[in-house]
């Protein structure tokens, strides 16, 4: 799990203090017991908060039971039709607990705690209470997709619907931010707009890496009256190293897989007025077929082309795809509108050993990449890239259940 400094799981909110004064103790009925025993042994006193009956309850609060002259054995928390568990955790000494995650809006919620004091007896407590309607929602988009197997340099993308303008709704979203790893690494949440937010490691992603991300979004508050409602989920896989380089002047590509190079491919890159980029990319999407059309880049009539076996390196519009017209060109000259330019057979190749996510290092051009145009994590700096993070620091990701 990647929760702030110390890694360990936290309730995924700022906020700490209660909503309601307490309503559910030991018994049951509202009272708090005291034990009637010889000695010093007294009955246990259990305080849920919220209080039982609670309605418009704020979502961003965490739901707390503290036990008093004993210690709890046992709390759940519930929710819908379907009782569905909330997490929790229960504090080291045993006298507390407190829910892991916001909770969802509009929705009914019933905490059962159990608790055992030192007279030996144990006590039962419940209550039951209700989360506030939001006025407005927030709603979310996340990469890579469900089951995808991705190349080494992908990075996590949420995309927000609404904007998060406030540093406080930045690190609210970001603690609901839970990546889960089979090879625990190091990490950092990158701020791209007030709707997008990005995770990398700080290396590459490790080979054959299983990655589980979770954004527990209900119930965070991003601004007055906007809330999350749904939590995403998405699990990937990290495929194979794959690494190509791109030389301008020597118009080569070179390819390898897990530090083996496993072919070099003549090719041809953006001429003069039109270069390509330099700098260190990933293959953001593939497409068999594509119009290529000089109108999307502000010149019509430039160009209109169909092209083959296209994998996408930049917004802008760099790809790596068939040119059959200028097989010629390919390995001795550079004369494209600044895409990489291979034959069809070396094109269809790159395009089926191509994963979303692995790396294309280009060099030798005098146009450098955008930070920003697609996805572009490795055009920065690790440090440069902490400092984007709404709380300025790496996490690190727990191991995958």
């Amino acid at each position: 799990m990647i929760k702030g400094r110390t890694g360990t799981r936290t309730a995924a909110v700022i906020a700490a203090a209660v909503i309601a004064v307490a309503g559910c103790s030991s018994g049951g009925d509202g009272g708090s017991g005291g034990g009637d025993g010889g000695g010093d042994a007294k009955e246990v006193a259990l305080t849920i908060t919220p209080a039982t009956g609670a309605k418009d309850v704020a979502p961003e609060k965490p739901v707390t039971v503290t036990a008093a002259n004993g210690k709890l054995t046992d709390v759940t928390l519930t929710y819908g039709k379907k009782n569905t568990k909330a997490e929790g955790e229960l504090a080291p000494d045993g006298t507390s607990w407190k829910s892991s995650w916001t909770l969802k809006p509009s929705t009914t919620y019933t905490v059962t705690a159990k608790g055992t004091g030192s007279d030996g007896k144990e006590v039962t407590a419940t209550s039951t209470f209700t989360t506030l309607k939001p006025k407005a929602t927030l709603e979310s988009g996340m990469s890579p997709l469900d089951g995808e197997t991705v190349g080494v340099g992908m990075p996590i993308q949420l995309l927000l619907s609404r904007p998060v303008t406030s540093k406080a709704g930045k690190v609210a979203v970001e603690k609901s931010l839970e990546v889960r790893m089979s090879k625990p690494v190091e990490g950092a949440w990158y701020w791209m707009s007030d709707k997008e937010v990005q995770f990398r490691p700080r290396e590459y992603w490790p080979t054959g890496q299983k990655v589980k991300v979770t954004a527990h979004l209900a119930g965070v508050k991003v601004a007055d009256g906007v809330y999350g409602v749904k939590d995403r989920t998405a699990s990937f896989t990290v495929g194979e190293r794959h690494v190509t380089t791109v030389d301008a002047r020597k118009h080569r590509a070179v390819v390898t897989e897990n530090g083996e190079t496993v072919k070099t491919i003549k090719v041809s890159l953006g001429k003069p007025g039109h270069e390509s980029y330099s700098g260190t990319m990933i293959a953001q999407e593939k497409a068999e077929d594509i119009i290529m059309d000089s109108a999307t880049t502000g010149n019509p009539g430039e160009y209109r082309i169909p092209t083959k076996w296209n994998v996408r390196l930049t917004y802008s519009g760099v790809f790596v795809h068939s040119a059959p017209w200028s097989t010629a060109a390919q390995g001795s000259a550079n004369v494209s509108h600044g895409c990489i330019n291979m034959s069809p057979a070396n094109a269809k190749w790159f395009y089926d050993f191509t994963n979303r996510g692995d790396i294309v290092e280009v060099k030798g051009t005098s146009r450098k990449l955008r930070f920003g145009n697609g996805p572009t994590p490795w055009a920065k700096s690790w440090e440069e890239w902490v400092k984007g993070s709404a709380t300025g620091e790496p996490v690190t990701g727990a191991p995958l259940d």
